[in-house]
């Protein structure tokens, strides 16, 4: 009997498998996904990136610190020595005495006028023997003016030389320091004040200024 061979019956023809990326790939197997070239060098880049900005931030910590302390030390950016700027309780206290010194014995002082009071009394009765007129007007007015710009031209005189004192005294003391220009200022006025005193006062005593009147005849 004729046997007739069969064949085994066919299996599906399986589809032709598509391309697959490495990444499906990798999903498929089980496994992570592979990094790409670009993703590699972006990694790389900030890596770089970091590594250069710590080492700099570090170094220029310290660079600006020091600056700033150097700044504090000497704003100007000089290394020159710098006057100290001082002013005790004395000094200003005697710079503003001078300067009111020299204001009253311009405007005249009390002990001024009652010496000049005392003396024309005095001269009123020296009035009395005087033989000439003259005589007669300076024992009446003569001495009594005199001993007043004698009285005002004292004051001046202390007047100038505590002024000079509180501007000379730095030069004598600590070195590199200064009044304070307010006390400078008022010690100069002094100076000015006692100065002009004593040169009016001075020609009134020696009748430079306002001489002693003459009687007529």
């Amino acid at each position: 009997m004729d046997t007739t061979k069969t064949s085994a019956p066919l299996t599906p023809e399986a589809d032709p498998a598509e391309p697959k990326t490495p990444a499906q790939a990798d999903r498929a197997d089980g496994s992570t996904p592979a990094t790409t070239k670009a993703d590699t060098t972006k990694a790389e880049t900030d890596v770089s990136t970091s590594g250069t900005e710590a080492p700099a931030e570090a170094a220029a910590g310290p660079t600006g610190e020091a600056d700033d302390l150097d700044g504090l030390d000497d704003p100007d950016g000089l290394d020159e020595p710098r006057e100290r700027i001082v002013g005790g309780v004395g000094a200003a206290a005697s710079a503003i005495v001078a300067a009111g010194l020299g204001l009253v014995a311009l405007s005249g002082t009390w002990v001024s006028r009652v010496i000049a009071e005392r003396q024309t009394l005095i001269g009123q009765i020296e009035s009395a023997n005087a033989t000439t007129t003259e005589a007669k007007i300076d024992a009446l007015y003569g001495d009594a003016w005199h001993l007043t710009a004698l009285v005002n031209g004292v004051v001046s005189t202390l007047a100038l030389l505590l002024a000079v004192f509180v501007l000379a005294r730095p030069a004598f003391g600590v070195p590199d320091r200064v009044l304070p220009v307010w006390i400078r200022s008022v010690a100069w006025a002094a100076v000015a004040l006692g100065a002009l005193g004593i040169l009016l006062f001075g020609s009134m005593y020696f009748d430079l200024l306002l001489p002693m009147p003459k009687a007529a005849g």
